[in-house]
Formats: C-alpha cells, structure tokens, sequence
C-alpha cells in the first residue's frame, strides 16, 4: 500500500518541471484507488492563465479520466496550500480528501476560511513540508 509520502514525492515530481519551465513550483497528483489518475503542475506563465494553477490543471484531467465532474474518492496530493480560488474549486469536485506540503500563510485558503473546502473533505497538512517549501524559497530567491 502506497502512502501519503509516496504520492507527495510523485507531486513533487511536478513541482519541480514546473521550476524548470519558470513557473511557480506548484505540483499536484490525483489519486483514486492507490493509482495516479492525473498529474499537474502551475501553467500560468506558458498559458497566460491566472487560472492554470497545478491543482485546477489536475481537477480537470481527473475529471476526463473518471468522465464525470465530481471526484468522490479521490486524493488530491499537492505541494503547496491551495489558494481560495483553487479550494472553492476543489470544493465543488467533492474531493474526499486533499493533502498537502508547505503552508501558504500570505494566499493559502486557510487565512480566509478553512471552510473553503467541501464539508465532507478531509485535509492533511504538513506532508514533505520542509521539501515542498525549500523549493519555493529557491524559485523566488532566483527570480528575486
């Protein structure tokens, strides 16, 4: 059985093509029955999308790969915090659970409200944080 570790490593995986290409290094997996189902990772500058964040680039390949909108059970692993637009996002996929690594205490959806999220959805925070942090600080160190 496959744990929160593992698939935190896979969406670190993403983070880390997302720095290559000079996005913000965001990544995220999701998974349904122990399988990666969809892989993304932040697109905001190759797409000119404010919206193409790691987490809504993955709601919308696990939504083609299940052919349905909601993804009742399934995980979504994502290296940073999501922000309010992709929590509302994810509460409308009723995602059963959503974990992640680093917090963001500036655009996390938690500053607003940690009720952003679908009621019936589980979080764990902190999975692999100190890795999925240290990747953001050396992005914006470079870009700074």
């Amino acid at each position: 059985m496959l744990d929160d570790e593992y698939f935190m490593r896979q969406a670190l995986q993403e983070a880390h093509k997302a720095f290559d290409m000079g996005e913000v290094p965001v990544g995220a997996v999701v998974v349904s029955n122990q399988r990666i189902i969809a892989r993304a990772h932040n697109l905001t500058e190759t797409l000119t999308d404010v919206t193409a964040h790691a987490e809504m680039q993955a709601i919308t390949a696990a939504a083609n790969v299940l052919g349905g909108k909601y993804l009742t059970d399934c995980t979504l692993y994502v290296t940073v915090e999501p922000c309010p637009m992709c929590a509302g996002a994810l509460r409308w996929s009723q995602i059963t659970r959503i974990v992640y690594g680093a917090s963001d205490e500036k655009r996390g959806y938690s500053c607003i409200s940690s009720h952003l999220v679908h009621p019936k959805t589980s979080v764990t925070a902190g999975i692999m944080s100190e890795d999925c942090a240290d990747l953001m600080k050396l992005f914006f160190t470079r870009i700074r």
